[in-house]
């Protein structure tokens, strides 16, 4: 049942999380999980895809790229349609449209039926997270977001390091199949928990949904991502497949903005940014994330292509960062209710810049004892930097602006993220794409061959028989080459992370005042 709010319950808000809101806080994780980690599972699987469906690389990796234009295109409408139809309902909704299109995934026929039933996926799971956090963030209440983040956060920082090892371990057991059908039990789970754990819903009034902003904001954002998206596979932004789509974009994306600051109601509620917390949060997380999820490409690619590691090993000498994270996020998340999120961020920054800084320096055989060491410690780092930025946006909100609050701050989180991935895997490319040949060092290609540096021939001795047989000396020079292209990739990362210092600087230093209105949220009683 519920109870309005009293002097009782506001003094309690300060407390330890209760039972009634740890439930809740399961439930969310369980359904985080399953989307975070869908998206690295598939990651390993787009190799077994290609040969499965007898496809390219590249159409294999629509499976991705489906996925993530459908989450963007359905971020946006959260923030409405969790005030019109409430949380609840809208949440479950979300549930079943993801389990649905797993359960279709597993029943691919061909790499086009799988990307289709990968949208389907997709436009529940891109609404999970922020509804997540919506629900999350009412039942704990202004005082206690923090610590109700950072049990968010664990499946935001785990899933790209649990994913490689879960998807390796059922590709190679099981078969592909299972990679999607294991969301079908996890799924059905959730719902039922969800069903009976989280709060009656109790919509607001609806406003007038903006179907203009719609018009603009889910096809500009998904049409600018999809361009972004590309620009890896073509290795260049001057290419048409990249700069169409991504000028488009950003055209109806500005448009977008012209609108919602002259609009009412708008689809996302831009005047948000009027909050220096927020504004200040905004912009530390569009750096961290261009870091964090760019250089979380280069670890796994770095241990298989240059250390010539399995997926599942590769992902077990990754799991040191999660198990640091693991150990501060709580602890961040009670200072973080205390004392403000602005010294335990710039703590963290400084951390994982620290760290970042070694990998700048990373060799063909670095240690791995090292290795494990550096990301532990970089582990630390990231337990006090993502879900405290995203307390910073959040914990100041009025009850009635969170769910605009979490939509926006996602949106955030997708688009920097898909940006940074793509600007690292450029430099990356790039810096392999330099350097000696192999007929320069005196190998003779066969007529019409290609002629690949010594550094994208080492990597390829990984895959290719032929280049397996180059000299051993040769070999070595080429992983000592991709290395060092490695190494100096992670300055990219490091220069971001470092910049986003800046904008950390700002945010909130001190205990939050309770945001007026955030009042209106019911306590929840179990």
């Amino acid at each position: 049942m519920t109870t309005p709010p009293d002097t009782a319950a506001a003094d309690s808000a300060g407390d330890k999380l209760d039972i009634g809101v740890l439930k809740i806080a399961g439930v969310v994780v369980l359904g985080a999980i399953m989307s975070i980690l869908d998206v690295t599972v598939v990651t390993v699987a787009i190799p077994t895809f290609q040969h499965d469906f007898d496809t390219t690389y590249a159409i294999a990796a629509w499976s991705m790229t489906g996925y993530t234009l459908a989450l963007a295109t359905v971020i946006p409408l959260t923030g409405w349609a969790a005030d019109r139809f409430g949380t609840k309902r809208l949440y479950m909704m979300a549930l079943v449209f993801f389990v649905l299109g797993s359960v279709l995934c597993s029943t691919a026929w061909n790499i086009e039926s799988l990307i289709a039933f990968r949208v389907v996926q997709g436009l529940g799971g891109g609404m999970l997270m922020p509804l997540g956090m919506t629900i999350m963030t009412h039942a704990a209440g202004p005082q206690r977001i923090g610590r109700v983040m950072a049990v968010l956060g664990v499946p935001m920082l785990l899933g790209p390091i649990m994913g490689p090892i879960l998807g390796g371990w059922l590709i190679d057991s099981f078969s592909w199949h299972w990679i999607f059908l294991i969301n079908l039990p996890i799924g059905i789970i959730a719902l039922a928990l969800a069903f009976i754990v989280f709060p009656r819903d109790n919509p607001e009034p609806s406003q007038t949904f903006d179907f203009v902003g719609m018009l603009l904001a889910s096809p500009g954002l998904a049409a600018f991502l999809y361009g972004v998206s590309s620009i890896p596979g073509e290795g260049t932004v001057k290419s048409a497949k990249v700069l169409v789509p991504a000028l488009i974009g950003a055209g109806l994306l500005i448009g977008f903005v012209y609108h919602a600051l002259r609009t009412e109601h708008p689809l996302i509620e831009l005047r948000l940014f009027k909050n220096k917390s927020l504004r200040f949060a905004v912009l530390t997380m569009t750096l961290f994330a261009m870091a964090f999820f760019g250089s979380g490409l280069l670890l796994p690619s770095y241990l298989q292509q240059v250390r010539g590691e399995s997926t599942l090993m590769a992902g077990l000498l990754i799991a040191p960062q999660g198990l640091g994270a693991m150990l501060t996020m709580p602890i961040a998340g009670r200072l973080v209710d205390k004392i403000g999120p602005g010294k335990i961020v710039l703590t963290g920054i400084t951390v994982m810049a620290v760290s970042m800084a070694f990998l700048t320096q990373v060799k063909a055989h670095t240690p791995y004892a090292l290795l494990c060491g550096v990301l532990f410690v970089m582990g630390l780092g990231m337990g006090c930097t993502m879900m405290p930025t995203m307390t910073a946006a959040i914990q100041t909100l009025t009850h009635a602006e969170v769910a605009r609050g979490s939509t926006l701050m996602n949106i955030v989180n997708q688009t920097s993220g898909s940006i940074g991935t793509a600007t690292i895997s450029v430099v990356l490319t790039s810096l392999l794409n330099r350097g000696d040949t192999l007929s320069s060092k005196g190998v003779t290609l066969p007529p019409g061959a290609p002629d690949p540096t010594l550094a994208n021939a080492a990597i390829g001795s990984r895959y290719s028989d032929q280049l397996a047989h180059l000299p051993a000396g040769l070999l070595q020079e080429g992983f000592d080459l991709a290395a060092r292209a490695f190494a100096h990739t992670f300055v990219v990362a490091l220069c971001l992370l470092a910049a986003s210092m800046i904008p950390a600087f700002f945010l909130p230093r001190s205990k939050p005042a309770v945001p007026q209105g955030a009042g209106d949220a019911p306590v929840v009683v179990h």
